[in-house]
């Protein structure tokens, strides 16, 4: 699985471990971030969907 970098701010890291723990929602916080990326993926395909924008493939 590829690796990538990026920059948070201090508030998004803050409430993000918030989620992520054993009291939380998530094992950790790649876990976390995988799927805030696949939940506004399918929402902007939604989106794009209802616009017509979506190529049939």
């Amino acid at each position: 699985m590829p690796k990538i970098s990026v920059d948070v701010p201090e508030e998004l890291l803050d409430d993000l471990d918030a989620h992520v723990g054993e009291n939380g929602k998530f094992v950790n916080r790649s876990e976390a971030l995988r799927a805030c990326i696949r939940k506004t993926l399918d929402q902007l395909d939604e989106i794009d969907a209802r616009h017509g924008r979506l190529d049939d493939e």
